[in-house]
């Protein structure tokens, strides 16, 4: 999969959006109803893309648990790995696990097999601490930390969605009173 995937819609997202914001802008200044409506529809498609996006991401909302699972389980093989996309996902690990206190992806110490170093626990007092082959380790693995961090995001995400539209849906009304005036002149 090209990693570029997600730029590429970025700057499609963004060149649509400065399209139907001239469309908006030229259509009021112009008075044109031509491009009022062009503004209209067009933000009424990607309402629509949205809610449809919406509906879709709610009906496959444990379908996404499962893939979660499945990635996870493909990157604990990177924690063995040597190349530059394995020390890299490691390092990020490394420092996932020092911030949240955790150890591994899915069976803690384990997923890292020998080289269970980043694992260890500072201080010998924490309760979240357990003993891994003689060496004091965090007992707990990451996944559970990860999935509540995602579903933390999710919920900003909804949120931004919910205000988008409302938005939106504000252009869609303003727009189409501009459009009506202009019909009555």
């Amino acid at each position: 999969m090209n990693p570029y995937v997600a730029v590429d819609i970025l700057i499609a997202v963004g060149a649509t959006i400065m399209i139907l914001g001239f469309l908006g802008c030229c259509g009021a200044m112009r008075e044109s109803r031509c491009m009022l409506l062009l503004f209209f529809i067009g933000l009424l498609l990607i309402l629509l893309l949205q809610v449809a996006a919406g509906i879709v991401g709610a009906t496959f909302k444990s379908e996404s648990e499962h893939i979660l699972n499945e990635t996870l389980q493909k990157n604990v093989e990177l924690l063995s790995g040597t190349d530059d996309n394995a020390k890299a996902f490691q390092n990020t690990l490394i420092k996932f696990q020092k911030e949240f206190q955790c150890c591994g992806l899915l069976n803690g110490a384990a997923d890292w097999g020998t080289n269970y170093e980043s694992c260890k626990c500072p201080d010998q007092s924490n309760t979240s601490c357990t003993i891994y082959e003689g060496q004091l380790v965090y007992k707990q693995p990451c996944v559970s930390f990860i999935k509540d961090l995602i579903k933390k995001h999710a919920i900003i995400i909804i949120g931004i969605a919910f205000g988008l539209a409302v938005i939106e849906i504000l252009g869609l009304v303003f727009s189409m009173v501009l459009f009506c005036q202009i019909g009555n002149k």
